[in-house]
């Protein structure tokens, strides 16, 4: 058995599984805010006392660069350390994991009812696989065929530099140097970046805000009421906000394609992908990604497709430290 956990910027999922026929077999799952919790490790206890489970090993799929078994996340004022956790729970062994890394695991065992098509493709076998993902910041990774298996690579190009495509990206640009003092794509494609576009095109006077819609994106999540509001039709502001920032996704996919030769396969991940899967098929993100000059045709051999399972990273943990643990042993 196996404590695995995706640990986001707003919250963390946690799971015990054991392997049966080779398929993870959950014995013991919940998911909690990071906000209310001032530790990783308290998060863990609780877990556990909480769950009457035998552990001795965890893997830990976290959102930020790890270095030396150490990793401070961004979105999060904590610094994990997996020797300090190995030692405090008192497990055989702790094992960290870029959360992009343990979606590209993860993806190897989803089913196909658990993808959504944006584009077919003409996959080459063994090719080079791309992740991409936006949730709380833009996360990027891809695996390589090693010649026997794929094996996942970190990335942390979603926070590379932002390239406007359009004088109104342009604009869009320059807010963000104006800001934030440096213009990324994480800034625009995750959570806080649809709220960052939709109050750009606002001040832009691309559409009107009305008055219920700023009461409510005062009161609720404002990333998930534009996407809603978006996907349904009822903001004209939120339609354009959402629009621009499905085509901007749609742009750095395609740049990471190119970036890895992902003949493979392109995935996007991530807790937004999923929840606005009709806008993502209606041809604006395919678009951007595709316009990419003379590289448009070997672009439009590559397949493209979007996770519908939110635990594909939790799964990913899963394989990745049982994998270890079984390497461990085979090599005492």
């Amino acid at each position: 058995m196996i404590l695995a956990g995706d640990v986001g910027g707003t919250k963390i999922r946690l799971a015990c599984f054991t392997l049966k026929k080779e398929k993870l077999v959950s014995v013991a799952e919940r998911t909690v805010s990071t906000a209310a919790y001032k530790t990783f490790g308290t998060i863990i206890k609780e877990f556990l006392k909480n769950h009457s489970v035998f552990v001795k090993g965890a893997c830990f799929a976290v959102a930020a660069p790890i270095v030396d078994g150490c990793s401070q996340l961004v979105n999060l004022p904590w610094r994990v350390d997996a020797e300090i956790l190995r030692e405090t729970l008192k497990f055989d062994q702790v094992g960290l994991i870029n959360d992009l890394e343990a979606t590209a695991y993860g993806i190897e065992k989803l089913p196909e009812t658990a993808l959504a098509v944006l584009q077919p493709g003409k996959p080459v076998s063994n090719g080079n696989i791309a992740v991409i993902a936006a949730g709380t910041s833009l996360g990027e990774a891809m695996m390589v065929w090693d010649g026997k298996r794929y094996r996942a690579i970190a990335s942390e190009g979603g926070h590379a530099d932002f390239a406007p495509r359009s004088p109104l990206e342009l604009e869009l640009a320059r807010r963000l140097f104006k800001k934030f003092e440096h213009a990324s794509y994480a800034r625009l494609v995750s959570g806080p970046g649809l709220l960052e576009i939709y109050l750009f095109l606002r001040k832009m006077g691309v559409a009107r805000e009305p008055k219920w819609l700023k009461t409510e994106l005062d009161k609720g999540n404002p990333a998930a009421l534009i996407s809603e509001h978006g996907l349904t039709g009822r903001s004209e502001l939120c339609v354009e906000a959402l629009h621009l920032f499905v085509s901007i996704y749609g742009a750095e996919a395609g740049n990471l394609a190119l970036r890895t030769m992902a003949r493979g396969g392109v995935y996007i991940g991530g807790g937004i992908a999923p929840k606005i899967v009709q806008k993502l098929k209606d041809g604006v993100f395919m678009k951007s990604f595709l316009s990419k000059g003379r590289l448009t045709s070997f672009l439009a051999t590559i397949p493209v497709k979007v996770i519908l399972d939110e635990k594909t990273a939790l799964y990913g943990a899963a394989y990745y430290g049982l994998d270890s643990a079984s390497q461990r042993k085979k090599s005492r």
